[in-house]
C-alpha cells in the first residue's frame, strides 16, 4: 500500500479495510508508512492497529513520532504499549524524554515492566547496561531437555530471543545453551550436559561499541551481560549491536567531515543547529591555516624571482591531504574494527614509509616529465618531484600516526581525519617545497 492509496482509504473512511491491508506490513515498514502521515493521520491509522502490533511499530518509529503519539494517546494505550515493548525499547525512548514525562509515562505501566526500565535507565547512555535487555530465558542445570523445552514454549513469548537459552543458579551464569541442540537432543538428556561454559560475555560497565564488536568478531545472536561476581543481568541482542554500530558509524562520518556528532536525521535538525555543528571546527581549521599563509610569506623573494613556483603550491597541498587522507582513513577503519593495536604502530610506520615511496616516486616521475614538457626546467621539475616525494612521506606517516595516538590518549581517531591531517600536511608541505627550492634553484 502506497501513501497515497492510505489516504485515499481515509477519507473514504474504510477503517476496517486500513486494519486488514496493515496487519500484512512488517512492523519496520509500517513505522517507515506512518511516518509519512500528518499528525491527525498518524494518531488514527496508529489506534486501527492491533495492541501487539502497534507496541512494535511504536519501537521503530522515530522520536518525535513518538513523543506526537504519547501526547494523544489515553492512559489504557500508553499503558499497554509499555507493557508489550521489550524493556531495552522502552528504555531507548524514555531516555529521550524529559524527567517529569518520565515519571508520568512510567506511573501508567504495571509494577515488573517499570522495575524493569528503572533498573536499565540507571546505566550511563555509552554502556553495555544502556542497551541490555532483561527479558532472556534462564534454565537450571538439573532440568531436562523436556523441562526447558515446556519452559520456552510458556515464558518464551516475552523472551527477546529463544534461539540462546542461559544456565542460572542463584543468579551465576554457568553456561548457554542453544535451542538447536535442545530440539536435537533426547528429551531426558540434563541441561548441564548440554551446556557451553566457554561463552563470551561483557560487564555491565563496558563500552557498549565494545559490545557490538563482539558481534562482528564472534558472529552471535545475543551476548549475556554480567556483574562483577559473575551473575547475569541481562544480555545484549544483535538488532541492539547493529543500533549501535549504525550510531558510532554516524559519528566518526561527522566527525571525519569537522562536525560536531548530531543523532538527528538531517531533514529534521534545522538549519540553525545544522550551522552551529559545523562552525566550530571550521573556525578551528580556519585560523589553523593561518600558519601555512604566514609561511608563503617568507619567502616572497623567491616569489619574485621565479613567479612560477607558486602555482604547484596547490597541487603540493591537495596531494599531500589526500594522501594523507588515504592512510588516516584506513588506519581508522583499522582501530574501529580492533585489527589494529597501539602495539602495531611500528609496523604501520614502516608499511606507509614503504607505500609512500611507491606513491611519491610514481606521482613525482609523472609531473617531472609533465613539467619539462611544458616549461622546459629540468631544475624546476626536480624541485617539484622531490618535493612532491618529502610530501607523499610526511603526508603518509602523519596520516597513519595521528589517529593511532588519539587512540592511545582515549580521544576518538576519527577526529584526527580529513580537515586536521591536511592542515598539518599543508604546512610540512610549504617547508618542504620552499626548502628544497632555495636549495637548488640557490635563491
Amino acid at each position: 500500500m502506497t501513501n497515497i492509496e492510505l489516504l485515499t482509504l481515509l477519507e473514504e473512511n474504510k477503517l476496517k479495510l486500513i486494519h486488514e491491508e496493515l496487519s500484512k506490513y512488517n512492523p519496520v515498514d509500517l513505522a517507515s508508512l506512518l511516518s509519512k502521515l500528518d499528525e491527525e493521520k498518524l494518531v488514527i491509522v496508529f489506534r486501527i492497529l492491533d495492541k501487539e502490533k502497534a507496541a512494535e511499530v511504536f519501537s521503530y518509529m522515530e522520536n518525535d513520532l513518538q513523543q506526537t503519539l504519547i501526547k494523544t494517546l489515553s492512559k489504557q494505550d500508553i499503558k499497554t504499549i509499555f507493557n508489550s515493548m521489550y524493556a531495552d525499547d522502552a528504555v531507548d525512548f524514555l531516555s529521550d524524554m524529559p524527567a517529569n514525562v518520565v515519571t508520568q509515562l512510567l506511573e501508567n505501566v504495571d509494577n515488573e515492566t517499570r522495575a524493569d526500565i528503572n533498573y536499565l535507565l540507571q546505566y550511563s547512555e555509552d554502556s553495555a547496561g544502556s542497551i541490555m535487555t532483561v527479558e532472556f530465558i534462564e534454565l537450571h542445570p538439573t532440568m531436562t531437555v523436556k523441562q526447558a523445552l515446556d519452559k520456552i514454549r510458556k515464558v518464551g513469548i516475552d523472551s527477546e530471543t529463544v534461539y540462546t537459552c542461559y544456565v542460572v543458579v542463584k543468579h551465576k551464569l554457568l553456561g548457554i545453551v542453544s535451542a538447536k541442540d535442545l530440539m536435537i537432543r533426547d528429551s531426558e538428556t540434563l541441561i548441564s550436559d548440554l551446556m557451553k561454559d566457554n561463552y563470551v560475555s561483557i560487564k555491565t560497565t563496558d563500552d557498549r561499541e565494545t559490545a557490538a564488536n563482539l558481534f562482528r568478531k564472534y558472529g552471535l545472536l545475543a551476548i549475556p551481560v554480567v556483574d562483577s561476581e559473575g551473575c547475569i543481568v541481562g544480555i545484549v541482542t544483535f538488532d541492539d549491536a547493529i543500533d549501535v554500530l549504525t550510531d558510532e558509524t554516524t559519528e566518526d562520518m561527522q566527525k571525519m567531515a569537522a562536525m560536531t556528532a548530531n543523532d538527528d536525521p538531517y531533514l529534521k535538525t534545522s538549519v540553525w543547529k545544522h550551522a552551529k555543528h559545523r562552525i566550530p571546527w571550521l573556525l578551528i581549521l580556519m585560523f589553523s591555516a593561518t600558519i601555512t599563509g604566514s609561511i608563503i610569506s617568507n619567502y616572497e623573494a623567491a616569489f619574485a624571482i621565479i613567479p612560477l613556483l607558486v602555482s604547484f603550491i596547490p597541487m603540493l597541498m591537495d596531494t599531500g591531504g589526500n594522501c594523507g587522507s588515504q592512510s588516516s582513513t584506513l588506519v581508522i577503519r583499522g582501530l574501529a574494527v580492533e585489527e589494529l593495536q597501539f602495539s602495531d604502530t611500528l609496523k604501520i610506520v614502516w608499511k606507509e614509509f614503504r607505500v609512500s615511496l611507491i606513491v611519491g616516486v610514481t606521482l613525482a616521475v609523472a609531473n617531472g616529465l609533465r613539467i619539462v614538457l611544458m616549461y622546459k626546467d629540468i631544475q624546476l621539475a626536480l624541485v617539484v618531484s622531490l618535493s612532491l616525494v618529502g610530501t607523499i612521506i610526511i603526508a603518509k606517516i602523519v596520516g597513519c600516526l595521528l589517529p593511532i595516538l588519539a587512540k592511545k590518549c582515549k580521544l576518538d581517531p576519527a577526529i584526527m581525519a580529513a580537515p586536521i591531517i591536511t592542515t598539518v600536511v599543508d604546512t610540512f608541505s610549504i617547508i618542504i617545497y620552499f626548502n628544497i627550492a632555495t636549495l637548488i634553484l640557490k635563491l
